[in-house]
């Protein structure tokens, strides 16, 4: 890895941690899980519109494939690298640790690592991250909501049916081509592992998602029904 995308992420993780630091002063009363999803939501923002603004072709946004990657490519990597490796960190001072969330985070660490270090693969890296983040804003606006007082109403019902539409389209049909043609290409063999990982973790967390809404829709149709 080039030492200026090093510095890069190093940078990265200090910003992070900064405005996550800076969250907790904002809102001292709101959980630490509260301004994480802050954090969170600001990456995964900055991310789609980064992402965007790699593509060379959106008639086929995964072009070129197993090529080298550009100077934009590398650095919004580099910013989601060193969003992954704080978020880790944040995560495993928080209560709650998921084991499905420490391997999402440890398969896309390594991954993207992979990718700086070959400097490869830049196209469908950051299509992956582009497929990845497109829901989040809507999955932690979810959370946010329920703590600031908004749970089990017309507003968080809506931003659970957004995220779910919005991951199932995302994860569930772009995810699965983007795999395939990153598996096909004359990639590196880590790299293909992360594509193929990285979609076995949307798979499993699209089980989860079908069974949320099922539950979500079941309990609204009893409300009215009462």
């Amino acid at each position: 890895m080039e030492d200026n995308i090093m510095n890069f992420v190093v940078f990265g993780v200090i910003s992070w941690s900064t405005i996550f630091l800076l969250t907790r002063r904002v809102f001292p009363k709101l959980s630490f899980d509260f301004c994480n999803r802050v954090v969170s939501t600001i990456h995964a923002i900055l991310a789609v519109i980064l992402a965007s603004l790699t593509v060379q072709d959106w008639r086929c946004p995964v072009c070129p494939l197993a090529s080298k990657s550009s100077p934009k490519q590398m650095q919004t990597l580099a910013l989601t690298l060193s969003y992954m490796i704080y978020d880790l960190v944040c995560c495993l001072f928080d209560k709650r640790v998921k084991l499905d969330n420490s391997i999402h985070h440890l398969v896309s660490i390594v991954g993207i690592g992979a990718v700086l270090t070959y400097k490869k693969c830049g196209s469908e890296t950051v299509a992956a991250l582009w497929i990845t983040e497109i829901s989040s804003p809507f999955l932690h606006l979810r959370e946010l909501l329920k703590e600031l007082g908004y749970k089990d109403n017309d507003l968080n019902f809506a931003a659970d049916i957004l995220f779910a539409v919005i991951f199932t389209f995302a994860r569930m049909g772009g995810g699965p081509y983007l795999t395939y043609v990153t598996l096909a290409a004359n990639n590196p063999f880590l790299i293909k592992a992360m594509a193929l990982g990285l979609q076995l973790v949307s798979a499993f967390w699209f089980y989860k998602i079908a069974a949320m809404v099922k539950y979500k829709l079941t309990k609204r149709t009893s409300k009215k029904v009462a």
